[in-house]
């Protein structure tokens, strides 16, 4: 099996949708002498913030000469980039490869007559093979969805790791903020230390979910936090500080914005962790493996000769949120031109309203989704803007970019489908 075969092959699978629980994924890592345990792990969920955390905490771990392999979803442009080792994406042919020698192992489930993997545990087996395989110390894993039932959740991690909470994909974590919070939750395992910024009836189920397990829990703006210091016009310098470490010391981020304060500060908690017990975990390591940790997507800054566009994957309610509070924080006096694409699945009401002020200028075209709302009907939730829409996503972005000038600021955002194949463009230009 070629790279193209194995996304054929993939995509055949998508038909079977999401379907959660570990049954399938427990069967298929059986199969394969469970890779996942021949490494060190740290699991990572969240509403918003767990890619960016889990990508601060896999450079910390690569800056302290630790082999170290992540696994996150989605992609933005390539499969790729889900599977990697030390920040370099695995290759097409090692990919089809390991897809190819889980596809074995599912075609014999299949065979005997038991229900066939997802797509999701299909790829999460074989980011486990992978990682196995290349021999990795330690493996960063991003929950797909929720946690409890996601089909990372068969990893004995080192440390839990649990951002936030808001309301997401309730219709399969048990319909409340509550259940939703019990699924995250789900991820922790007994004896294993937690690390989270979870806040309110949440924090509290995680607190007793932590009880429990008899698993000791950090909790962000308690037991350590983290402040915004200064902007240098392309660096975050910020202070983390905890009394329970006896620590307090600055650091700086490239990835911009108020909630990666918050996630930096639960990177270093996490690997401050991880440090009791491994000797090349050091401060210095973690404040060079901070400055050096990339995030595409997430609040990205180009500069196109004095125009500039910011690239957000937002997607929901509290990341459409935290994206107009970044934008008021950095470009307060700017106008701007809102390029935006957003699922059908998504509460589109709550994020037009987080998103957009009065004088925003509004291009709208489509995702690369089956799940994506037509351009016409998101137009039709905004009144009193300029509003464009365009089923041509390239068409919108010239448009867009038009309208932006250099006197606007130009925010590509709403879905990562959207963001991931726009910015790709954008990067071949820059």
């Amino acid at each position: 099996m070629n790279y193209l075969e194995s996304l054929e092959y993939l995509d055949e699978l998508s038909t079977f949708g999401t379907k959660l629980g570990l049954g399938r994924i427990k069967q298929l890592v059986t199969y394969l002498d469970n890779p996942q345990t021949r490494y060190k792990t740290i699991h990572i969920t969240g509403t918003n913030g767990k890619g960016s955390t889990s990508s601060m905490l896999s450079s910390i771990l690569t800056t302290s000469n630790i082999k170290t392999g992540l696994y996150i979803s989605p992609h933005l442009v390539s499969y790729t980039e889900r599977i990697q080792i030390d920040g370099n994406p695995i290759s097409e042919e090692d990919f089809a490869d390991c897809i190819s020698a889980v596809k074995t192992f599912v075609d014999k489930m299949v065979e005997d007559g038991e229900e066939s993997p997802t797509q999701f545990e299909v790829i999460t087996a074989a980011a486990f093979l992978y990682f196995a395989i290349n021999k990795v110390e330690y493996a960063v894993i991003e929950v797909g969805l929720g946690g409890l039932l996601d089909s990372t959740n068969v990893v004995k991690p080192e440390v839990s790791v649990i951002t936030n909470v808001a309301f997401e994909h309730a219709h399969l974590c048990g319909g409340t903020l509550e259940g939703i919070a019990e699924h995250k939750a789900g991820i922790i395992k007994d004896g294993v230390p937690v690390v989270t910024a979870a806040k309110d009836i949440p924090l509290d189920i995680i607190n007793q979910t932590a009880e429990e397990k008899n698993a000791d829990i950090f909790i962000a703006n308690n037991d350590f936090s983290a402040m915004f210091v200064n902007f240098d016009g392309q660096y975050q310098e910020l202070k983390f500080s905890s009394e329970l470490l006896g620590v307090n010391f600055n650091y700086k981020l490239k990835l911009l914005g108020d909630h990666q304060i918050e996630n930096s500060s639960l990177a270093i908690m996490t690997a401050s962790i991880l440090g009791n017990n491994d000797e090349r975990i050091t401060r210095e390591n973690i404040i060079d493996g901070l400055a050096l940790a990339k995030w595409p997507a997430r609040f990205e800054v180009f500069n196109f000769d004095g125009q500039i566009c910011i690239v957000d994957g937002a997607h929901n309610p509290a990341g459409m949120m935290i994206l107009r509070q970044n934008l008021d924080k950095y470009y307060p006096n700017e106008k701007r031109v809102i390029l935006l694409g957003i699922l059908k699945d998504k509460d589109i009401d709550t994020m037009l309203i987080d998103l957009l002020r009065d004088d925003d200028e509004i291009v709208i075209t489509t995702p690369n989704s089956e799940r994506k709302a037509s351009p016409e009907y998101i137009a039709s939730k905004i009144s009193n803007h300029r509003v464009e829409t365009f089923n041509n996503m390239q068409e919108a972005l010239t448009l867009a970019r038009q309208w932006a000038g250099k006197d606007k600021v130009l925010c590509i955002t709403g879905s990562l489908y959207l963001t991931g194949e726009l910015r790709n463009i954008l990067v071949n230009e820059a």
